[in-house]
């Protein structure tokens, strides 16, 4: 019997190179966490940003349930890349990360001008980016899966995605 050829390709600098454009031009993605109550999966679209040093910032409400969830456990999985304006969407890139996230205190957040960087982004966050509740989440990736479109699947590790 046969083994089954792997649709994962050798990793390389092309596919690295993908991957980061989509972690540094990510605006928005699905955040997948373990519902707090439950433990079922729970999907969120959340804004998104490219954090110094690597990875991605959001900012959540300490009331949002994944952010409730990244409390408890902070691995989680998070889907970058939109689908263009022509196309079937599946046949676009798009990087599955693993991540863990990381809450950055107010203090932390001031010092790094993360609000600044933030509203340079995401304009209109300027409605809530104060409120008592927001922190700042650093989502470092540890693992990743690229998409690069049909026939085009590769493994990355969190080296492959470093700056």
């Amino acid at each position: 019997m046969r083994e089954p050829i792997s649709p994962i390709r050798p990793t390389d600098a092309a596919a690295r190179a993908l991957a980061r454009s989509l972690i540094s031009g990510a605006s928005f993605g699905a955040l997948g966490v373990l519902h707090p109550g439950t433990g079922t999966p729970h999907v969120a679209r959340i804004a998104l940003a490219p954090a110094a040093g690597g990875g991605l910032l959001a900012l959540m409400s300490g009331l949002a349930l994944h952010s409730r969830a990244l409390t408890l456990a902070p691995q989680a999985g998070l889907l970058v890349g939109e689908p263009g304006p022509k196309g079937d969407p599946l046949t676009h890139p798009r990087l599955s990360l693993s991540v863990t996230a990381a809450f950055i205190a107010p203090a932390a957040a001031s010092e790094r001008g993360l609000r600044a960087l933030w509203l340079a982004r995401h304009p209109k966050a300027l409605v809530y980016v104060d409120l008592p509740d927001f922190r700042f989440v650093h989502l470092l990736p540890t693992a990743a899966l690229l998409n690069g479109g049909f026939g085009k699947a590769f493994e990355l590790t969190a080296a492959d995605l470093a700056q």
